[in-house]
């Protein structure tokens, strides 16, 4: 039975280049399906990366319980205050909180590759806020003065939206700026805002003395719980307080489940046009050769054979169809950099990352295509009876 598999397997196989134009519209469609998929996921997972990469377990966030973004929140400079006092925050020489109250604002930047506008978070922070920040570096110009309008822009930002060069005069809103400096923090989300004074922007954005966010560095990272157990108990707080990197962590989940959420429909809507083009091609491959598997059959071959045959070529196709869609998405799109909108609404700089476990998905999912797509023609060129060898 081995050897019968094994050899009308080859014959099929060989036979393939007898049909080139629906072998190779069947390994198309199917390179479409699994290109469609793996560039949803390469997104998801870029997305994903930038945004969980973002933070870290020393650094304590602090917002108005109940908000779940920092654009949603708002504390005022007593509640500030308290905040600082907070035991478990790590303290400079002069035994003052290592924190940065910060402001958060959205303003217009013309994306580079299309021209249209998009949103960018325009962040307002203290004269710590570079110390809380992990891989913090200025790798060009300087630091925003004191009560200036100078402005300093992530390395994303520059990359992804036009007007931001250094030392460019720009117009966010109804407010000229100075770009004085360039920072990265290694790709994370950070990277994808732009910073100034905070004081400039309460007083040009009308906030008052609010602000949105705290981040105080702490201690070490169990002392979480010693800041948490001292909002709760101090009446004149309403906190929620998150390590970071959680707060970040949280923040990519809903994104890129949404990213996926649309990849996977459209997906499998393009697989059912793959399986029917499978089945299409692999009916006319029985057709085409009745006869030749009925003369196997007549020579003692059993209908198996012809079952495994069948199949294997429809898993053949399917798989190089799956390998072209791969290896193509993984040309095309990994690394390329993109934005799209994160949980303030505003525009988060990230890279398609296409990996191998996104890769083994699109190759198994291919198989399931041409295992469905292959099943009945396979059925059917099992139960050809030996008189089609008579057939005209």
């Amino acid at each position: 039975m081995f050897r019968q598999s094994l050899a009308v397997t080859l014959i099929n196989l060989k036979s393939i280049p007898q049909r080139p134009g629906m072998s190779i519209a069947t390994i198309i469609s199917v390179a479409l399906v699994v290109g469609v998929l793996l560039g949803f996921s390469a997104m998801a997972n870029g997305f994903r990366a930038t945004v969980q990469g973002t933070g870290s377990q020393d650094v304590a966030i602090f917002l108005r319980s109940g908000a779940q973004a920092e654009l949603n929140s708002g504390l005022s400079r007593d509640e500030v205050r308290l905040i600082e006092e907070a035991p478990g925050l790590a303290r400079d020489s002069g035994g003052e909180a290592i924190a940065s109250a910060e402001l958060y604002v959205i303003v217009d930047g013309t994306k580079r590759s299309s021209g249209t506008d998009a949103n960018i978070p325009l962040r307002g922070v203290g004269e710590d806020a570079a110390l809380l920040r992990q891989n913090f570096e200025l790798v060009e110009g300087r630091m925003f003065a004191p009560g200036s309008n100078d402005l300093v822009v992530g390395r994303s930002v520059q990359r992804e939206f036009s007007g931001f060069e250094m030392g460019e005069e720009i117009r966010l809103g109804n407010n000229n700026w100075q770009i004085v400096g360039v920072f990265s923090t290694g790709g994370t989300v950070f990277d994808s805002e732009i910073w100034a004074d905070l004081g400039v922007i309460q007083n040009l954005y009308n906030r008052g003395s609010g602000v949105q966010t705290v981040r105080a560095r702490l201690e070490n990272p169990d002392a979480i719980e010693r800041v948490r157990a001292y909002a709760e108990n101090e009446p004149r707080l309403n906190l929620d307080v998150q390590a970071e990197q959680a707060y970040y962590a949280s923040q990519a989940g809903a994104t890129s489940d949404l990213i996926m959420y649309l990849g996977w429909p459209l997906s499998i809507a393009m697989a059912i046009g793959a399986f029917a083009g499978a089945w299409n091609t692999l009916y006319s491959s029985v057709d085409r050769r009745t006869r030749e598997i009925a003369t196997l059959r007549a020579i003692g071959f059993s209908g198996f054979p012809a079952f495994v045959g069948t199949m294997a070529e429809a898993l053949m196709l399917s798989a190089i169809g799956g390998l072209v869609g791969a290896a193509a998405v993984y040309l095309l799109f990994n690394g390329v950099s993109a934005s799209t909108l994160g949980g303030s609404f505003t525009q988060i700089v990230f890279s398609f990352a296409v990996t191998p476990s996104a890769i083994i998905a699109g190759i198994v999912m291919a198989l399931v295509i041409g295992f469905l797509g292959g099943l009945v023609p396979a059925i059917r060129a099992a139960r050809v009876p030996i008189l089609a060898v008579h057939a005209d």
